[in-house]
């Protein structure tokens, strides 16, 4: 039988989906924010759907910064952005 694919819902449409159709954020223990591209790095994570518009309203209502409850830098919503883009 194969093996289910656990769901998680992005923190800013609320949408559940499979693990790998969305992106995670992870705050590191250091308190670094980071991509996660492998899905099981240690820390506080976040999952984001993988479209610009989700990141921008996760920049304008602050979504992320209430998920891993820490700062979040506009040039790291840029990276997000690009990282979308250099997936496609």
């Amino acid at each position: 039988m194969p093996k289910k694919e656990p769901l998680r819902k992005c923190v800013v449409c609320g949408e559940r989906k499979p693990k790998s159709d969305l992106l995670r954020v992870v705050r590191l223990p250091s308190g670094e924010i980071a991509i996660d591209k492998t899905g099981k790095q240690n820390g506080r994570g976040a999952y984001l759907c993988r479209a610009i518009e989700c990141i921008e309203k996760a920049e304008k209502k602050n979504r992320l910064k209430a998920a891993l409850k820490t700062q979040i830098g506009e040039a790291f919503y840029e990276e997000l952005k690009r990282s979308i883009e250099e997936s496609r």
